[in-house]
């Protein structure tokens, strides 16, 4: 899991194609990787990679088929800037909100603006995702925790801060470009529980509700 607070600006440093799948070598910049361990995870633009090898200032990852399917990554270059987060820890500030690092689709940047201090964007993404999208409701852009300003259709906004500008890759954003989205995990969830609602009343098998005597049966309590 991660909390969507960009710890640090990598770079591609090699690229390699193996059979439909990429191996990878991210350069960290200002990352540390004094805590971090073969298996370990880090989020790479919003995407969970595992580190397969380290090095100084570097780890390897290897990218899935599936994984490149549903993200940018069949985009990336070597020298390319990526934003860069290790896996949260018990004693992490959660400055953000909860992110998997499961993508869920690619959606494309339609406006730039500036907005007094700030960047204006305008974001479109596919249907399918438009549903778990609200105002003031959280999303995640290429591992950037972020908050919806408004929605429209296919279209969302945000206002990005010169901080959260000076901090990750969204200052060389351009019109255009396509972008890794994870939406809120709840959204998730509370689709899934109405559609579990919506099963029951069409006579399917009711859901097992939690009782005392269930608990006992079960072993939970004594």
């Amino acid at each position: 899991m991660f909390t969507g607070i960009i710890q640090a600006i990598g770079t591609i440093k090699q690229l390699e194609s193996k059979q439909g799948d990429l191996h990878l070598q991210f350069a960290t910049g200002k990352l540390d990787l004094t805590d971090v361990k073969l298996g370990d995870s880090i989020a790479v633009n919003g995407v969970c990679l595992t580190v397969i090898e380290l090095e100084k200032q570097t780890f390897w990852a290897d990218v899935s088929g599936e994984t490149l399917k549903c993200t940018t990554f069949n985009n990336l270059q070597i020298g390319q800037k990526v934003n860069l987060e290790k896996a949260l820890t018990p004693t992490t500030r959660l400055g953000g909100h909860l992110v998997s690092g499961h993508v869920d689709g690619v959606g494309k940047i339609v406006e730039i603006k500036q907005a007094a201090r700030s960047l204006f964007f305008k974001i479109k993404v596919p249907v399918e995702l438009a549903k778990y999208i609200a105002i003031k409701g959280s999303i995640t852009i290429d591992g950037t925790s972020l908050t919806v300003n408004a929605v429209d259709n296919l279209n969302f906004d945000l206002n990005i801060i010169p901080q959260t500008l000076t901090e990750t890759i969204f200052s060389g954003y351009k019109v255009g470009q396509l972008i890794n989205i994870e939406v809120d995990l709840l959204a998730r969830y509370i689709e899934r529980l109405l559609m579990a609602s919506k099963s029951q009343s069409l006579g399917e098998q009711p859901a097992c509700h939690l009782t005392e005597s269930f608990l006992i049966e079960h072993g939970f309590i004594r």
